[in-house]
């Protein structure tokens, strides 16, 4: 590995010069000088030397990428925090030694790497470099690899790792993060994203060979070597011959005079979506023009986050309102997300959360199982899931109908492991969902999925269409039906990690050491689940049943009104985030009543437990 001391090194020689008196931060200085051959992201760190900026230098190089709840994500730049040329190949280096580990045929079968179209002029990084750097070092190792060789929508990374047998598979994406940020999401054979302890191993292998491999920077082993395959033709024709299984109404498809609008965010949707709609008999839908179009840049939204909105989705609601479509479709800029707008009879949008459209999807799966199922199927073999910071909604349903719902923890890298454990054993999937507008129509893929949520929504909508019903009002009908859930989700902006957890320690320690809050405010609490420490007052045993989460925040209250909610950390941005759902019996039909009530439990849950005022904490604003 060298050391910061040879003689004659121009690295050395500038550490010489310019040292920072911590021998540590000038061993990972020395390192990434040494190591980095791509000179934007090395002049960054020398540039910082220069001007005496220790402290900056130390954030960007004294700490390593950890996985989140969707891989490994941070912004491009210089650093071993951030997402560069050198950390994936680190990462890939690790991703190698355990897969080697795990896996006798791995040069059998294989690796798949997918891409979007982020990119960065200030670092000389985008996706597909990554992407050729991801490939680079398997290649180099004899590992057949399979890049698709073209940008696409994230899940058909893990649809192609189950069609093509692969070990795992990389998508170099930051989905629906700002434009500065770009990420690492790994997939297991199993077609869904890792979890512990694949992700706790990887990352010690990780560790283990942090020094870049002789041909791992040769990028040009993708046009040369004679193991790179392009697997976009097969997957792309296969994927979508997969999607038809889930229509059933195609000739009110091709009959139908609705219109549809798409927005692609400026991301991979656009052809991907097209085809979707042609599968299933539709007449194209309308694209945006401004952003039907990749563009790292974003230019035409302030964030690229189609959850964030009608503010967001200015540009798609004025075309539809002058192509007269009354329903929009947005996928979020890798295509794993999507926003749903419908055109009210008030001549108002109403955009639905992601809890709406849940109940939609849950409502329509179900309804459509029903209706095509075969002899012999038992509805007790039916399973629908959702994260547990989601709407309860499917579980209302599942009640009232007999069939099983679950949820797990945030995150669709539970849900897609969980699935396929249920398949497994002969259980029949038919939806799941994160609040987060992330839906899993059917189980071809194993992971959220724009696109096919997407056409589904258009069918579900034609088929509502000619009944004379809106999807607005078919929501109204499932609320009256399986009982009111109303839910607000929201997020306080916190770049100071003490500050997160010195609000999460008070709320374990509050008013005298491990004693969780009885009240906040008027509103008296029932129980108290804390996955971060694996408490659960509702259990005899005191203990959560879903599995502890040591590296993240998360503390849900149960209360005597019926409301639940939860306060946790984002996964992948510097987020507090709020979950609140007033979830009310069908006879309980004061809507007014439960709106209000749920507004001031949420008042007092950010007055008494988060104190944004004393905290600093920033209000998301649009």
């Amino acid at each position: 590995m060298g050391d910061p001391g040879d003689a004659g090194d121009v690295n050395s020689n500038l550490l010489i010069s310019y040292s920072t008196g911590d021998s540590h931060l000038d061993k990972a200085i020395w390192q990434w000088l040494t190591w980095d051959k791509n000179p934007k992201t090395k002049e960054q760190i020398e540039n910082l030397l220069r001007n005496g900026r220790n402290k900056e230098l130390r954030d960007r190089l004294c700490r390593r990428l950890t996985f989140g709840t969707a891989g490994l994500r941070s912004a491009m730049g210089a650093g071993f925090c951030y997402i560069n040329d050198l950390t994936v190949i680190q990462s890939t280096q690790g991703m190698y030694k355990y897969l080697e580990k795990c896996f006798p045929d791995f040069k059998q079968r294989g690796f798949v790497v997918g891409y979007d179209t982020r990119g960065q002029v200030a670092s000389s990084c985008s996706s597909l470099r990554l992407a050729k750097l991801t490939a680079a070092v398997l290649l180099a190792k004899g590992v057949p690899v399979y890049l698709f060789s073209r940008y696409v929508p994230t899940p058909f990374v893990p649809y192609a790792v189950q069609q093509l047998g692969a070990v795992a598979g990389v998508m170099i994406t930051a989905s629906h993060n700002r434009k500065e940020d770009n990420g690492y999401k790994v997939y297991w054979e199993n077609g869904a994203q890792i979890t512990s302890p694949h992700d706790k191993e990887i990352l010690k292998c990780i560790e283990e060979c942090v020094e870049p491999w002789d041909d791992s920077w040769n990028e040009n082993l993708v046009e040369t070597s004679t193991l790179t395959r392009d697997p976009l033709q097969k997957i792309c024709a296969s994927y979508m011959e997969e999607l038809k299984k889930i229509c059933r109404h195609r000739q009110l498809n091709t009959q139908t005079s609705l219109k549809f609008v798409h927005t692609s965010f400026h991301g991979v949707g656009h052809d991907y979506v097209q085809l979707a709609f042609q599968a299933f008999g539709f007449q194209p839908p309308i694209p945006v023009p401004e952003q039907k179009d990749p563009d790292p840049d974003f230019s035409t939204v302030k964030c690229p986050n189609p959850e964030e909105g009608e503010s967001v989705l200015e540009l798609s609601l004025r075309l539809a309102e002058k192509e007269g479509a009354r329903v929009v479709v947005a996928t979020d800029p890798d295509a794993d997300r999507l926003a749903v707008a419908e055109l009210q009879e008030n001549g108002r949008w109403k955009v639905f959360t992601g809890n709406e459209l849940a109940a939609l999807f849950g409502w329509w799966m179900f309804t459509c199982w029903k209706e095509n199922r075969s002899k012999g199927s038992d509805v007790k073999n039916v399973y629908m899931l959702a994260t547990t910071v989601s709407s309860k909604i499917l579980k209302a349903i599942a009640l009232k109908e007999g069939f099983h719902f679950e949820d797990t923890l945030p995150g669709f890298k539970w849900i897609g492991s969980r699935v396929k454990d249920l398949l497994d054993n002969g259980k029949e999937v038919l939806f799941a969902f994160e609040e987060s507008i992330g839906f899993m129509c059917g189980t071809s893929v194993l992971d959220k999925d724009g696109v096919s949520a997407a056409v589904v929504t258009a069918e579900m909508a034609v088929f509502l269409d000619t009944k004379g019903q809106t999807l607005a009002q078919q929501l109204t009908e499932i609320y009256k039906i399986y009982g009111h859930h109303i839910s607000k989700t929201s997020y306080f902006l916190c770049y100071d990690p003490a500050t997160i957890k010195r609000i999460f320690e008070r709320l374990r320690n509050f008013g005298s050491p491990n004693s969780y809050p009885e009240c906040c405010g008027a509103y008296s609490i029932l129980h108290v689940r804390d996955v971060t420490t694996g408490y659960d007052s509702s259990q005899p045993n005191k203990k959560s049943v879903l599995p502890v989460s040591k590296n993240s925040q998360m503390i849900t209250f149960t209360f005597h009104n019926g409301c639940v909610a939860t306060l946790r950390t984002s996964g992948t941005e510097p987020k507090i985030k709020y979950y609140a759902e007033m979830c009310a019996p069908p006879e309980q039909s004061d809507l007014a009543f439960l709106e209000e009530d749920l507004r001031k439990l949420i008042d007092a849950l950010v007055e008494h437990f988060l104190e944004p005022s004393k905290n600093g904490l920033v209000w998301r604003s649009l």
